[in-house]
């Protein structure tokens, strides 16, 4: 049986997908990002599904950090559309709500209604941990911002569905293994094989500048880039990327090898195939 790492508590939206990709797993939920990686690293989980970025929040803190000192390879990923509802013991009434818990991040994607509501709020260390709070309290006067799943699981009363902003809101999230599996070069494939790495560019004027146009050149098509400070000082930057194509394709080889002269270090830390979102993003 597969174990499952992933931040936060059942019911979560890290849990939905573990079930999505690994149904009948086992979970492994973990308090932060750093111990669902280091459970995957020590053994403890066979991987570990961890978001990274949010259509309307951006990208998750502290992430970028953790994986390159972790060790671990991506080996898929998955975009899951973000739903919250607003929950409370059962009996409880719109009216009565005083206080909102949730994570700060869904607080954040969830302004209209409460400002609606003109509740307070506090912040919980998870979404469905926010419920779980709740729960506990069965205190009319405390409700829950959480995802649907866990109204169910914690007892509680839908008072609003689908209170997101955003309704296309999404959260992009990547699987880590201890193991590289290299997707297989297939030119057949409609999705489009991407290659997440990080480098550091050589400390000399125009270093990023000539490390990119290697994708630039040869038609590579570039999806993220992020940049991260290497300690205090003048240290040089690292940067993780993002990028469409094996790097088995010739054009894909050659700016790889551009980018190589012009950088201190490249890790790639993972080739795995594109989730059909991205497919239905290009096509409308």
């Amino acid at each position: 049986m597969t174990t499952v790492a992933y931040q936060g508590e059942r019911g979560s939206n890290s849990a939905t997908v573990a079930r999505d990709l690994y149904p009948g797993s086992r979970e492994f939920g973990c308090t932060g990002f750093e111990q669902a990686l280091d459970s995957v690293t020590l053994g403890a989980a066979d991987v570990a599904v961890i978001p990274v970025d949010n259509s309307a929040a951006g990208r998750v803190a502290d992430v970028h950090h953790l994986l390159p000192e972790s060790g671990l390879f991506i080996v898929a990923e998955y975009f899951l559309a973000i739903r919250f509802d607003l929950m409370g013991v059962p009996g409880t009434t719109l009216e009565q709500v005083e206080c909102v818990r949730s994570h700060v991040h869904a607080l954040g994607q969830c302004r209209k209604v409460l400002r609606e509501g003109g509740w307070r709020t506090l912040v919980s260390d998870d979404t469905a941990g926010a419920a779980r709070e709740v729960a506990e309290l069965g205190d009319p006067r405390h409700a829950a911002l959480s995802p649907p799943a866990a109204a169910p699981l914690h007892g509680l009363e839908v008072l609003r569905a689908g209170v997101e902003d955003d309704p296309d809101n999404t959260t992009r999230f990547v699987v880590l293994s201890r193991d590289a599996a290299i997707a297989p070069l297939d030119p057949h494939r409609e999705e489009p094989t991407m290659t997440s790495l990080f480098f550091c560019v050589r400390n000399i004027p125009s270093a990023l500048y000539k490390a990119l146009g290697g994708f630039a050149s040869s038609g590579v098509n570039l999806t993220k880039i992020e940049s991260y400070q290497m300690g205090p000082g003048l240290n040089p930057s690292r940067f993780y990327v993002e990028i469409e194509g094996h790097p088995d394709e010739p054009h894909v080889a050659l700016a790889l090898q551009e980018l190589r002269f012009f950088s201190s270090e490249v890790r790639v830390l993972g080739v795995y195939p594109a989730h059909p979102h991205r497919l239905r993003e290009r096509t409308g």
